[in-house]
């Protein structure tokens, strides 16, 4: 299933996923630093979502409250409640 997520607070705008049998599918973020987001949407290629999560949530960007990985955990979180 394919989600858009709208980030807060982040250099990026909008995320792009899937989520097929909770298994994190082409990332593709909207804005931000490109090298990064294409970084961090590789490494999550095919990773389950809950282990997506729990090593993204919670990081944060310098002073900011969060951060493109910490935007993904929070777009795959919201796309795991919606699936269901």
């Amino acid at each position: 299933m394919h989600f858009t997520y709208k980030t807060r607070g982040t250099c990026s705008r909008i995320i792009d996923f899937d989520l097929e049998d909770g298994i994190v599918k082409n990332v593709k973020f909207t804005g931000g630093c490109s090298g990064n987001a294409q970084g961090i949407a590789h490494l999550v290629e095919g990773m389950p979502a809950d282990e997506a999560i729990a090593r993204m949530k919670g990081i944060k960007c310098g002073f900011k409250s969060t951060s493109c990985p910490d935007q993904l955990s929070l777009a795959i979180e919201k796309g795991l409640t919606e699936s269901k």
